[in-house]
């Protein structure tokens, strides 16, 4: 019987923990899709080697300037983000445009918690991600390592 000359890695609760990293990610002129796409991938782990994925693998990402994003074409004024509140007729519907004047920040939130998975994981992944509206933040402790997000594919 021939055996494989490669194993499955599966990684436990502690290796997953010990190969975080901090990264910082600067979302000015960015595209909202395309670097919500590259973030959840990051908050996954998918860039990893040892992916696996009933784990949290993934990295902490910081995004700072959440105000400097831009949509393509009219997507500014023609997408509509809807709502409900639980009442009769409580329908709210707003534009990113409405959004990025008062919360910039909820347009990345909204974005990359729609990509990553519907369960107690996507979660647990979305609490390693921190967005600031502008180019402050205070995780300086943590030290995190910038990328450019553009070379990730």
């Amino acid at each position: 019987m021939n055996t494989l000359s490669y194993k499955t890695i599966s990684l436990n609760k502690d290796a997953a923990a010990s190969g975080k990293e901090w990264l910082l990610v600067d979302a000015e002129g960015q595209t909202v899709g395309r670097l919500a796409t590259r973030v959840a991938n990051l908050l996954r782990g998918k860039h990893k080697p040892s992916f696996t994925p009933h784990m949290d693998c993934g990295d902490n990402v910081i995004i700072i300037n959440a105000e400097k994003i831009v949509f393509t074409g009219k997507k500014m004024t023609d997408k509509i983000y809807q709502r409900y509140t639980g009442y009769p007729g409580g329908q709210r519907e707003t534009t990113p445009a409405k959004v990025l004047a008062t919360h910039p920040e909820r347009i990345l939130e909204h974005a990359i918690r729609g990509m990553l998975p519907k369960n107690r994981l996507g979660a647990a992944l979305y609490r390693n991600l921190y967005i600031y509206a502008g180019s402050e933040h205070p995780h300086q402790g943590q030290t995190p390592k910038a990328i450019n997000i553009n070379d990730i594919r």
